[in-house]
């Protein structure tokens, strides 16, 4: 049996019963169409950067991603990129810096593999793989054939997609993105992100200032894997920044007035669970047993010292989730993906 430990950025989670990797989209398909045949429960892995496998690890196949392959080609003032899922996503983003492709350059940084960032609808400093995804490539398991899904179906929303929506129906195989042909970066839309750059926000840096300053934003908040930063060993943000209704915007107005908001269309609200966190008693560096909140960045639970459990990471989510409940009436989701446990009530 293969422990998946090693094979995730949290550096958590139990044995396989059977392990398979696959080079190709060919085999990928096989692998789990016959499995699927053979009524065998899959996990396909990537990159491991977003997922928690539960300390009993998973009771059937795990099929490990290790496709790769790059083709391009010019449209217009865009290029379509088509890239197979086993490819890491960062080095894709610093490619598309030196080539003066444009539209993903404040996504840099993020760990994981492309297959996955359909998925999630990935994003970062006001960019989203939405706004360039062109078509996605899956296995779509209930018709046994492969489909290009066009992004008007892909149903991508904030931090989400038709595919998270239905995990056990599609393998993403490959991701078809469509940059713009240009040096400058799109518009800086984060503050954050305008301030390190000395920019207007809504203006156009070129595109290395803007990958070098995201990526030194992401360390500072230990969000760029290094083996000698015990913080980095997390699965990037542990909570989605609720969006709110209307109604309950108001009503966490009232338990916190002057709270930070992003404004979102019909009336909601989004609110960074960084500060609702910090705000319910959870500062950085918070420590419960051998998992602790990140120094760096309140939304990262980590695995410092690599001796935790699956279980300990799970009762410091659920700690911080009904801390945030209580003092906010604001429920936090978590966004990586649960394997075989969930976050108890």
């Amino acid at each position: 049996m293969e422990m998946l430990a090693p094979y995730t950025t949290l550096r958590l989670g139990g044995p396989a019963r059977d392990f398979a990797e696959a080079n190709t989209a060919e085999q990928l398909v096989s692998l789990i169409a016959e499995a699927d045949m053979n009524a065998v429960p899959t996990l396909v892995l990537g990159g491991g950067s977003n997922v928690v496998v539960s300390d009993e690890g998973f009771d059937g196949l795990v099929v490990k991603v290790a496709t790769e392959g790059v083709s391009v080609s010019r449209d217009g003032e865009q290029v379509q990129i088509t890239v197979e899922a086993g490819e890491d996503w960062d080095p894709l983003v610093a490619r598309a810096v030196a080539e003066g492709w444009s539209g993903i350059e404040c996504m840099s940084g993020i760990p994981g593999q492309v297959g996955s960032t359909p998925i999630q609808n990935v994003g970062a400093y006001g960019q989203e793989v939405s706004q360039t995804i062109h078509c996605v490539r899956a296995y779509d398991r209930r018709t046994r054939q492969v489909v290009d899904v066009e992004a008007r179906q892909c149903g991508f929303s904030y931090r989400d997609s038709a595919f998270k929506r239905d995990l056990a129906r599609y393998v993403v195989l490959a991701v078809t993105y469509a940059l713009d042909i240009s040096e400058m970066s799109g518009p800086v839309v984060y503050e954050e992100l305008a301030g390190r750059l000395h920019a207007e926000v809504g203006g156009r840096v070129p595109l290395e200032r803007a990958r070098e300053a995201v990526l030194g934003l992401r360390r500072g908040k230990g969000m760029v894997l290094d083996p000698d930063d015990p913080d980095t060993r997390s699965a990037g943000s542990f909570f989605t920044n609720p969006v709110l209704s209307s109604a309950e915007a108001v009503e966490l107005a009232v338990r916190a007035p002057g709270h930070p908001r992003w404004d979102m269309p019909d009336g909601a609200v989004k609110v960074p669970a960084a500060w609702l966190i910090e705000q319910a008693g959870f500062p950085k560096g918070y420590e419960r047993g051998p998992v602790r909140i990140s120094t760096k960045h309140t939304l990262a639970l980590t695995n410092p010292n690599g001796t935790a459990t699956t279980a300990d990471l799970l009762g410091l989510a659920r700690e911080v989730r009904d801390g945030v409940r209580e003092k906010f009436g604001v429920t936090l989701v978590n966004e990586p993906t649960l394997v075989g446990c969930s976050l108890p009530e």
